[in-house]
């Protein structure tokens, strides 16, 4: 999860090279750097942000016509300057500056190969292997465009690159697999970048490289080729589209609200999310840092601290990480365990999740963690530069972008999927994930957006639903297993936004107590995947329609639930197994937006709460 920009211009491209850093570092921010071609590679790095790498260029009168930059997230090689990218490479020379971002799985081979063929090697990162295997076939082609075919061809895993050559400063050749990157047609230059935001500044032209998509480009002209299939090449054509992304990327845009945008963008980030493996055979620990493959090994349990919205993604998590990886997980309320005297075990895992990344309670939890002697951390996280992200040994971001509205939305299912994830290779690394389930599960994971899009379809019935909740001053919301949570953050959703008094209650609970409360006033939500606790979760809603509740229940295609007087269904369009907390959460999002603006409240704003918690 890195960022690129690259550009062949008629006039200096340092300004737009380091502003397309800087509206990339959402992206990554470990370490920064900047090469040029201009009488010879010549290349900036450094550690710290890119607002250090742009006084550095200033004060070296940093300048030329052709470049490519990068802001990195570490995954291959703790963050440093001898890690950060641009890499070189040559036998002899400089002979081409590389960047990249994404995951070679076979690097290791592939640099065990090339050090035996007289290749050194002077960083941790998979991204030099691309640097001295391209300057290998450099040595039996001249042709850089021909060099990087034949080189990414022995590449396995995910990967947008940008290549320089130090003999022909008028081009760079850029490619993709699996990760990001456009071209920006400009008028006095052609720039590539991963991002659309990068380029806004200097063009709105631009082209979205597909899999397998090799280009090379010119100051007034570029060239694509694809070699997706059989390795076999040949020239396509790409469509020039203008884009419609505004500079600022806060704008509400055609939306009501920044809640309805956000609901709705959950399809795209999500995919955004899984960039890394949708593309890719199977899942590398290497996807939450460069230590994760040791600390993951030494890891024997699993806490999870977090606030809100995003406890119950970590109430989500417990269900899947004892299921499917067989490891023990405490799922703990931030501000309750900063305060109490929890057993330790050293060897337990310590996960904080935040949207913000500053959320008081949930960094507070975590130096108390390590204080009582815990020794490995992991922030998941949707702000690069925030105090979370700086805190833990590990990370991940995920990629929800920004979320003005108060209630949380894409940012949930976003820390759901990197959740999944987490999973998935601590299965694997405990040995309880084979071979094939892991594919069948990315093959999942591969089709959540298109699974979030359909569920995205159901929102005319909820508005229906929305019109009766409105006159309403109570609910309950009723969930089974790892569907529980996700009752407890429907509940939320509603009482954040609409003020309406909302609970949620494992469906099992009902006569330990909330049955009393069912009455025709008492609207009952229910959530009823086709799941092994069906059956069970029928018997709980007999008991609200024996009371005189009035039952709105989410179900998947074949629950086998019907509607009848009091009793009222929308259908998702598939079951989605361990992943169906996701979908769920979507129609019960749309519920709470459109039961808010049946009452009128402010849905972006809701009275007595802030959008980031950095007080106690």
């Amino acid at each position: 999860m890195c960022g690129i920009v690259g550009a062949v211009a008629t006039s200096n491209i340092v300004p737009t090279l380091l502003e397309g850093l800087r509206r990339l570092e959402y992206r990554g921010y470990d370490s920064a750097g900047i090469a040029l071609n201009n009488g010879g590679l010549h290349r900036l790095r450094t550690t710290g942000r890119v607002a250090e790498l742009s006084k550095l260029a200033d004060s070296q009168n940093f300048s030329g016509e052709t470049g490519i930059a990068h802001t990195r997230w570490a995954t291959h090689g703790a963050p440093s300057e001898r890690n950060a990218h641009p890499h070189f490479a040559g036998k002899k020379s400089k002979e081409v500056a590389v960047v990249h971002n994404g995951i070679i799985e076979n690097h290791e081979l592939l640099r065990q190969r090339l050090e035996n063929d007289g290749f050194i090697f002077t960083s941790d990162t998979d991204t030099e292997v691309i640097a001295h295997l391209i300057s290998f076939h450099l040595n039996e082609t001249p042709d850089l465009f021909e060099a990087v075919c034949r080189a990414i061809a022995e590449l396995q895993g995910a990967y947008a690159i940008a290549v320089m050559e130090e003999s022909r400063p008028e081009r760079i050749v850029v490619c993709r697999n699996g990760a990001p990157l456009l071209l920006g047609l400009g008028d006095s230059g052609n720039y590539a970048a991963s991002d659309a935001s990068a380029l806004l500044q200097v063009t709105r032209r631009m082209i979205y490289l597909e899999d397998g998509d090799v280009a090379e480009l010119h100051r007034d002209s570029y060239r694509i080729i694809n070699c997706l299939h059989d390795n076999v090449c040949k020239e396509v054509t790409r469509t020039v589209q203008e884009s419609e992304l505004s500079n600022d990327a806060v704008e509400m845009g055609p939306y009501a609200h920044f809640m309805q945008k956000e609901i709705f963008e959950q399809p795209g980030v999500v995919a955004n999310t899984l960039e890394m493996v949708l593309n890719a055979q199977s899942i590398s620990p290497r996807l939450f840092g460069s230590e994760a493959e040791n600390i993951f090994n030494n890891t024997d349990s699993i806490l999870i601290l977090a606030c809100g919205t995003s406890y119950h993604a970590g109430l989500v998590a417990r269900y899947w990480l004892e299921t499917v990886a067989g490891i023990p997980c405490n799922v703990e309320i931030a501000s309750e365990y900063r305060y109490r005297n929890p057993a330790v075990g050293p060897n337990t895992l310590v996960v904080g999740i935040s949207q913000s990344g500053e959320t008081a309670d949930t960094l507070a939890g975590l130096i108390y963690a390590k204080s009582l002697g815990h020794r490995y951390s992991l922030g998941i996280c949707n702000v690069a530069e925030s105090a979370l992200v700086r805190q833990t040994d590990l990370r991940f971001l995920t990629r929800a972008g920004p979320e003005i509205g108060v209630a949380s939305t894409k940012a949930f299912t976003t820390q759901l999927a990197a959740l999944m994830l987490f999973t998935m290779t601590l299965a694997k690394m405990r040995g309880k994930l084979s071979g094939e389930r892991e594919r069948e599960m990315i093959a999942e994971l591969r089709h959540l957006p298109v699974a979030l899009q359909n569920a995205l379809q159901v929102e005319p019935q909820v508005k229906a639903w929305a019109e009766r909740f409105a006159e309403k001053s109570h609910a309950l919301f009723l969930g089974r297993g790892m569907h529980y949570p996700i009752a407890m953050e429907g509940a939320l959703k509603l009482k954040e936004i609409s003020y309406i008094h909302a609970e949620a209650y494992a469906a099992g609970e009902l006569k330990h107590g909330p049955l009393a409360l069912v009455d025709k006033d008492m609207p009952v939500v229910a959530i009823a995947p086709n799941d092994t606790l069906l059956e069970k979760l029928k018997s709980n809603l007999q008991e609200v329609s024996a009371r005189g509740g009035e039952l709105y229940v989410f179900a998947d295609a074949d629950s086998r639930i019907q509607e009848s007087e009091g009793v009222h269904v929308i259908r998702l369009a598939e079951h989605a197994g361990l992943l169906s907390p996701i979908l769920h959460t979507i129609p019960l999002q749309l519920l709470a937006y459109h039961v808010a603006l049946q009452k009128g409240t402010d849905v972006d704003k809701p009275r007595n709460l802030a959008k980031s918690v950095t007080v106690e």
